[in-house]
């Protein structure tokens, strides 16, 4: 695979990068950055980050596939790819039925939409798919670079390897707190993934696969929270991590949550140490 994003990268909503916080990132050693937020089809915003840096891989986690046509993707992807060789990652998904009035035939649109990124110039080795049960992890793996799962756990990555294969890159996504106040940390954490993750069927479905209740999910339990939202003193929260790679993931991306006026860099900094980067 041409795109190579490194060991440990940061997730963070479109509307919170900027070309300033993406040089930041790359300076204190991580090497990736995961757009989420359904970026639009025109790629500006990933294109803006890998102008402001120098190395980092710049992906989108995820384009939404019913909000951003495939034409036009390929269109964007092969010019900001054609700037950029080897440093951007085209990350694409189905979404949720909850937020997407025209939600049908899920399976069927997924493979549409990657013949039409074949159609349109996009190679395999320049995207990946959302993926979290069975059966997309396994289009992933023949279709794509590899998978890119939301809210899993080390138990989650584990299985998914084994449906992957070698070779195809798996990078998922974990949520991270850095505070060692337990019912603080809980709470960030908790709000977080309450709403509005644990009330989506893909999510739910998911969570349930891998060990949770239906109980631990309708009440956002300690369980849930501690899995979904690690926190602790930065070794714990860098161990966290750390079992995604071990548990068979190449790469995780880390969503480090802090408060509403709390400043991210000091986070992104404390988080970089821990990880020796």
């Amino acid at each position: 695979m041409a795109v190579a994003p490194g060991r440990y990268g940061i997730w963070a909503g479109g509307a919170q990068l900027t070309p300033e916080l993406a040089a930041a990132i790359e300076q204190l050693g991580y090497g990736a950055i995961w757009i989420g937020g359904s970026p639009p089809a025109d790629l500006e915003l990933p294109e803006s980050l890998l102008a402001a840096t120098e190395r980092v891989v710049v992906a989108t986690g995820i384009v939404n596939m019913w909000g951003s046509r495939a034409p036009e993707v390929a269109v964007s992807y092969r010019r900001v790819a054609e700037r950029y060789p080897d440093r951007f990652l085209l990350g694409v998904g189905i979404g949720h039925p909850e937020a997407v009035g025209e939600y049908r035939k899920p399976y069927a649109t997924i493979i549409d939409y990657l013949d039409e990124l074949d159609a349109g110039g996009v190679p395999v080795e320049g995207r990946v798919l959302a993926a979290l049960g069975p059966k997309v992890l396994a289009v992933s793996r023949d279709r794509t670079a590899g998978a890119h799962p939301y809210l899993t756990t080390p138990r989650h990555t584990r299985e998914a390897r084994e449906i992957l294969g070698e070779g195809p890159l798996l990078a998922p996504e974990q949520k991270v707190v850095l505070d060692t106040d337990v019912e603080r940390a809980r709470a960030l954490g908790r709000a977080k993934v309450r709403d509005p993750y644990l009330k989506l069927a893909n999510y739910r479905n998911n969570l349930v696969r891998t060990g949770f209740s239906e109980e631990d999910l309708d009440t956002a339990s300690d369980a849930v929270v501690d899995a979904l939202a690690i926190h602790g003193d930065p070794a714990t929260v860098a161990a966290g991590l750390t079992a995604h790679l071990d548990a068979g993931a190449d790469h995780v991306c880390a969503q480090i949550l802090v408060g509403d006026d709390a400043d991210y860099v000091p986070a992104l900094t404390t988080l970089a140490k821990a990880l020796q980067l």
